[in-house]
């Protein structure tokens, strides 16, 4: 029987507490857990764990290492949970989250009359057509109970057509779908939703929310062209920004109340292409828009806001945003300044808005960010020393760029704005002012470390080599195991003492994908230097 133990190592037995207090106990625990320790310990331990609070929604996948895995440690555990605890807990759970690959056994394991929620993990073309073919499953669960699906792709393939033959099926076969997200269990999936133009077949008249990664502006064009009669909500990330064959669509959007549209690259043509498509969405309630393009001689502000969005959307109640415009000064004399561009929001009282621009004289261009905080962004390119800090806890991607230096302060302050950061771009060749010591001035050294928990890429092939050692002295900056780095080889070698320096050889061995730019020679040091890395 499970104990709760103190710290003077008494024991309570579980049996010696409240319903209410097991309850408030149980609920901090994971509820896989508890169904696995607790099912059929005695009829009261029974009774308790049957509460929907732990058998509404089963979560049988954890995420490590940067991917989605199995909750099962072993078979024991996977075959209990199938032919006990699932079938008798069956009829209480409505969402279950599940690794693809036991997504068949885990399914037929029992009769699932009330669930309407699947999370599909990690899907391969080979197991959703497997999947999808069973006929009692697509006959059954599929066919006349799952109203909302999620499913991600698996992220070690980099097959780009794995969305188009899941997406080419799945409506044929989740006739009462309402709500699906594609999603990616990292930002850096290879991914098409469809080709140019895609099949008759993706289509719904009963879907009400659809959340979706796409290749090109015009797949998010064909989304709306009314293929989805019913739908209300459209979350959709542009991948890339391929104008190919744009159709022509003029008819109003009028179903839909909520459209979220973002996208980490610059955006083309944003008058021909961003408003006219909003004008087409008179009906909305909730509007999202992170986009960032090239205008001509005046930045995105609130008075254009006012004017050109939200005077054409009567209805709109939310508009969160993160435009970032980008522009030619060509030696201008009266530009604008942030509290020149701050200024314009002053009537958009009831949100809080950022703002801030910079001039790079050498390279002729502004650039201006103004955004809606708290933001729900997931990219955050070009931040400058002018990054007035916050929480960004959505921000997946970021760029780093300045003809100023950046120090040591400016990366704590960017690893605690963006605490679940996964790839970070650094272009400065400016050389630091104030490097660190080696010690602080208190000699404490892990109160100046730079900590990524979440950092995947690390691209600092176009910096000063201040920064190399900015990121690879382990007593500045801190990461986990499996980094992709892309660096300058001559570069690294020179900060690394021809791959000889101690300090820089702890994050050096985290290293497990380096692009090595320039120098096509290498030291026959290196590969030991970067003992786990695969070298490209």
């Amino acid at each position: 029987m499970l104990c709760l133990c103190s710290c003077s190592c008494s024991c309570i037995e579980l049996n010696d507490l409240t319903d209410a207090i097991l309850l408030l106990i149980f609920e901090k625990l994971d509820n896989f857990d508890i169904l696995y320790s607790l099912h059929d310990v005695n009829k009261r331990l029974n009774k308790i764990i049957r509460d929907p609070l732990f058998t509404s929604s089963l979560n049988l996948v954890k995420w490590s290492s940067k991917k989605f895995l199995n909750n099962f440690s072993s078979n024991i555990i996977f075959n209990r949970y199938c032919l006990q605890i699932l079938p008798d807990i069956s009829m209480k759970i409505k969402w279950l989250y599940i690794e693809s690959s036991s997504a068949k056994h885990i399914l037929r394991a029992a009769d699932y009359s009330n669930l309407y929620g699947l999370a599909l993990y990690n899907m391969k073309e080979k197991t959703a057509r497997r999947l999808f073919t069973d006929k009692n499953l697509s006959c059954g669960i599929f066919k006349k109970q799952i109203t909302r699906l999620i499913i991600t792709i698996d992220q070690k393939k980099k097959d780009l057509f794995t969305k188009v033959k899941i997406c080419s099926c799945i409506f044929s076969i989740f006739i009462n779908l309402t709500h699906l997200t594609f999603s990616e269990s990292s930002f850096e999936n290879i991914v098409r939703l469809l080709i140019d133009v895609p099949f008759r077949s993706f289509s719904s008249s009963s879907l009400l929310a659809l959340n979706i990664k796409v290749q090109s502006f015009s797949q998010c064009l064909y989304i709306l062209d009314g293929r989805f009669s019913q739908l209300q909500t459209l979350y959709v990330d542009l991948a890339k920004v391929l104008l190919i064959d744009l159709p022509e669509n003029k008819v109003k959007i009028a179903n839909l109340k909520c459209f979220v549209l973002s996208c980490p690259w610059e955006i083309p043509s944003y008058e021909e292409l961003i408003l006219p498509l909003l004008y087409r969405m008179r009906n909305l309630e909730k509007l999202g828009l992170y986009l960032r393009f090239y205008v001509k001689d005046r930045f995105i502000d609130g008075n254009h806001i006012k004017t050109n969005i939200l005077s054409h959307i009567p209805q709109l109640n939310i508009f969160s945003f993160h435009i970032h415009s980008l522009m030619f000064i060509n030696n201008q004399l009266n530009l604008p300044s942030k509290e020149d561009i701050q200024e314009t929001f002053i009537d958009l009282k009831h949100t809080k808005i950022i703002s801030y621009v910079d001039y790079f004289r050498e390279k002729q261009l502004g650039k201006c960010h103004v955004y809606s905080y708290p933001s729900e962004m997931q990219y955050y390119q070009y931040i400058t020393n002018h990054f007035p800090g916050g929480l960004y806890k959505y921000v997946c991607l970021i760029s780093l760029y300045d003809e100023h230096p950046f120090e040591h302060e400016f990366f704590i302050k960017i690893s605690q704005s963006f605490p679940f950061l996964e790839s970070l771009t650094l272009i400065n060749n400016q050389s630091q002012k104030s490097k660190q010591s080696y010690k602080s001035i208190n000699n404490d050294y892990n109160s100046s470390i730079v900590i990524y928990n979440h950092l995947i890429t690390l691209e600092i092939s176009k910096v000063h080599e201040d920064y190399i050692e900015e990121f690879l002295f382990n007593r500045k900056t801190y990461f986990h195991n499996n980094i992709y780095l892309n660096i300058n080889y001559k570069s690294l070698e020179r900060v690394t003492h021809s791959f000889t320096r101690y300090d820089t050889r702890i994050n050096s061995a985290k290293i497990s994908d380096i692009i090595l730019v320039g120098e096509k020679t290498y030291s026959k040091c290196l590969r030991d230097y970067f003992p786990q890395a695969i070298i490209h």
